[in-house]
């Protein structure tokens, strides 16, 4: 706030300490005033931020733990050393799955291999030929343009770059004879399976051609498909991993054993629910304790809490206590109970125990339409709403009611400039006015003094 810098004129008095002062004085009331109402709209502010997290967070675990309630999960049991292994496939859109509980005679006959062919010798750095190669597998053909004067590695680096990691990789190996030209089918089976032809050029390229039974190359390794027995019946696949044979499982081939069978087990899983419930109670927990310590009266030391006595704190405490209550038998079948300060336990023995007898009980109070999760979502979503919810609406009056105390205060300090011009004035021109009076009465006291004489 400005202050005048006028100094003393004539009456002795140092008029802008005495202008700050009383302009300090008529300011104070009004801004303590305003300043604790701020604070206390802060602090609510706060505390209501804090207790929205909280909610936001048990609403995801809500939501985490209607999902799992409401999609059957499934695990697959292999033995030691079965050659195979197995997993639950789950729609990513969906969450569900067509894995069904049941039991499987797995035979592993065959594995799918990719296919290898290879050059004969060339004299190290010598000069290959020149033309094009059609390299094909599948329905696809990868051309590769070999230029004048290329070198086996020359061939091999053209092959990999045109083919960039799909359907073959050419290397260079060289042994005691010469240089030798490997090409690497990517994929594994029949399907897999590369065919190489040559055209025009100086004709050196024939050297490096398979039709699939004779070339100048020379096929090391023979591309195989897998082949794989489930209960008495077989199955033939290009690739060691098989997703459409069992519905809603993926068997994974990693070693034959024909003549051995071993037995794939599908069972309900109910461990991603156990620890979508325990995360549920923790969330739960977390924010029934915020919501009572936010509104507490310490008797003690005769303090309140920044929320005490507030009616929507209240109100999210009997809707919470409400939801629970009316659940509490079906609750207590699944291992879940309300403890004397509104917090929940979960006893995972009574909840296995309890879906191993009905499978069905978790998702008829916790899925998608479960008596205690489809309340409880309305109860969140009421107070959590982005333009609806009751703390929505009172966070954003309480940011309202912060912000028109900041423009009092501002007005209060216009206000308080005004104030403090006009005291500076009034003393000003009083001082002015002392002045003239303490002149007008040295001059009467020459003049008497001079009479005198």
């Amino acid at each position: 706030m400005a202050t005048s810098s006028l100094s003393v004129v004539g009456s002795g008095l140092d008029i802008p300490t005495l202008v700050k002062q009383l302009v300090a004085n008529e300011r104070k009331p009004v801004a303590d005033r305003i300043n604790t109402q701020g604070s206390a709209a802060t602090a609510k502010l706060s505390a209501l931020g804090s207790i929205k997290s909280s909610l936001g967070s048990l609403q995801s675990s809500l939501d985490a733990l209607v999902k799992s309630a409401s999609t059957l999960a499934y695990k697959t049991t292999v033995p030691e050393g079965s050659g195979f292994g197995a997993t639950v496939v789950t729609d990513a859109a969906t969450g569900q799955t067509l894995a069904a509980a049941g039991t499987y005679d797995v035979e592993v006959l065959s594995l799918a291999q990719p296919q290898k062919l290879t050059s004969g010798a060339f004299a190290a750095d010598g000069v290959v030929g020149d033309g094009r190669l059609a390299i094909a597998w599948d329905d696809q053909t990868l051309d590769v343009e070999v230029k004048p004067g290329s070198t086996l590695a020359d061939v091999a680096a053209a092959i990999n770059k045109a083919a960039n990691g799909k359907g073959v990789n050419a290397t260079v190996i060289t042994a005691d004879d010469g240089q030798h030209l490997v090409l690497n089918a990517v994929n594994a089976g029949t399907k897999g399976a590369l065919t190489v032809s040559a055209s025009g050029g100086n004709g050196g390229l024939s050297a490096l051609t398979w039709d699939g039974s004779a070339g100048g190359l020379s096929q090391t390794v023979a591309a195989t498909n897998a082949r794989v027995r489930v209960d008495g019946f077989e199955r033939e696949s290009s690739s060691n991993s098989i997703s459409d044979l069992i519905p809603g499982v993926t068997l994974n081939l990693d070693k034959a054993e024909e003549g051995s069978t071993k037995t794939l087990t599908i069972s309900r899983d109910n461990s991603p629910l156990k620890i979508d419930m325990q995360a549920f109670v923790s969330a739960y927990n977390a924010s029934v304790s915020l919501l009572k310590n936010s509104s507490a009266y310490d008797a003690t030391n005769k303090k309140a809490s920044t929320l005490t006595g507030d009616s929507l704190v209240r109100g999210m405490q009997q809707q919470l206590r409400g939801q629970l209550s009316a659940n509490v038998v079906d609750m207590k079948a699944l291992g879940l109970a309300i403890n004397t300060d509104g917090t929940l336990t979960f006893n995972a023995s009574t909840f296995d125990k309890t879906l191993a007898e009905n499978p069905d009980a978790a998702a008829s109070l916790l899925g998608k339409d479960g008596k205690l999760s489809t309340g409880l979502s309305t109860v969140l979503k009421s107070n959590l709403d982005s333009g609806t919810g009751t703390l929505t609406m009172r966070t954003d009056a309480l940011d309202k009611q912060i912000k028109k105390l900041e423009k009092d205060l501002d007005a209060l300090d216009a206000r308080m400039e005004m104030v403090s011009a006009r005291y500076t004035k009034q003393f000003t021109s009083m001082d002015a006015l002392v002045a003239q009076m303490q002149g007008t009465s040295n001059y009467l006291a020459q003049q008497l003094a001079a009479l005198q004489k």
